[in-house]
């Protein structure tokens, strides 16, 4: 019998990250760990496990020759790798606190993706040319600063809230809105940019983004099952994102992702024959965008994202919370 890939799961017909994460609905209880060994391990991964892309989107020369391009996605893979190892040990207290086994499965399954994330964003810098030995020293040192400044009270607040304070809920307010909610856009965005210029590069972001869309989608219906059995929870939560939103605030994450952008803005009018006409978004073509545009529309997507699944939570309340217009 052949074996039927849900739509979300399946590399051809999952939505897009934003049009997923906003009006897809799934739950712990379907996406268990049946469901991510079948639709997911046999279904998104497959002939992609572990370079993140299928054999016919290879790696351009153009990428490994060195220059601004080539830097702006080094960056790009190497922090966000980190990033994504920092995910993989945190879930692990997820994972240790899960109350239910639906909910335990779950996220023993995003540890997993969060740990392939990283590996295969690894695998690409060894595609553009990196060095395979010291591979995982040479990003640490590439990232220190971005690992303290950013990935460090990120962690910090997530392993406090579920591990030091026991409050399971509260940690998946964190992932599902803080992080995984501010940085999900920026993957989405990834995904646009390389699209012409770095096909692996894409279809490793768009490998993560169907990802991302369950880690969001699911998190999002933990917290509206909680708070609609448990409604004197609520205060707690939006303490919780108002601690978040103070942290963001503090971040200085705009410095590196503006920076990285203007490397890509450099590189990308280097190559301005392989981008051509491609249209980043519909209307408006990429050649034409600059960094603080790019920036300013990750932002609004965000927002918009951040909307759409706070009122599904039953949490419009939380809105001017995080800084967000109705």
């Amino acid at each position: 019998m052949t074996q039927v890939v849900p739509r979300e799961a399946d590399w051809d017909t999952a939505p897009g990250l934003l049009d997923g994460a906003m009006n897809l609905e799934l739950t712990a209880q379907q996406c268990n760990l049946g469901y991510w060994l079948s639709a997911v391990a046999q279904g998104t991964l497959r002939d992609r496990a572990e370079t993140g892309h299928a054999r016919t989107a290879g790696t351009p020369e153009h990428m490994r020759q060195p220059g601004p391009l080539r830097d702006a996605l080094v960056m790009e893979l190497g922090y966000r790798s980190v990033a994504e190892e920092k995910a993989t040990r945190i879930l692990a207290h997820y994972v240790a606190q899960a109350p239910t086994i639906p909910e335990m499965e779950f996220y023993a399954t995003q540890l997993i993706d969060e740990a392939r994330h990283s590996m295969v964003f690894r695998n690409h810098l060894v595609e553009l040319g990196e060095p395979a030995d010291g591979l995982v020293a040479a990003i640490a040192d590439m990232s220190a600063e971005y690992t303290r400044e950013i990935l460090e009270p990120v962690e910090e607040l997530a392993t406090r809230t579920v591990r030091d304070e026991g409050d399971f809920v509260g940690g998946v307010a964190i992932f599902t809105i803080v992080i995984e909610g501010v940085l999900a856009p920026a993957a989405e965005l990834s995904e646009r940019k390389w699209q012409v210029l770095d096909p692996a590069a894409s279809e490793i972001a768009r490998g993560a983004s169907i990802d991302e869309i369950r880690h969001l989608t699911v998190g999002s219906s933990i917290l509206r099952d909680h708070l609609a059995a448990n409604p004197d929870y609520r205060p707690r939560l939006l303490d919780i994102l108002a601690r978040g939103r103070k942290l963001w605030e503090e971040l200085p994450e705009e410095k590196y992702v503006l920076h990285r952008e203007e490397l890509f803005q450099e590189g990308m009018r280097q190559h301005a024959d392989l981008v051509g006409d491609y249209e980043i978004w519909p209307g408006r073509r990429m050649i034409d965008t600059t960094p603080a545009e790019r920036y300013a529309r990750a932002e609004r997507w965000t927002d918009e994202m951040a909307i759409v699944r706070l009122r599904y939570m039953g949490l419009p309340d939380a809105l001017p919370v995080l800084g967000l217009e109705p």
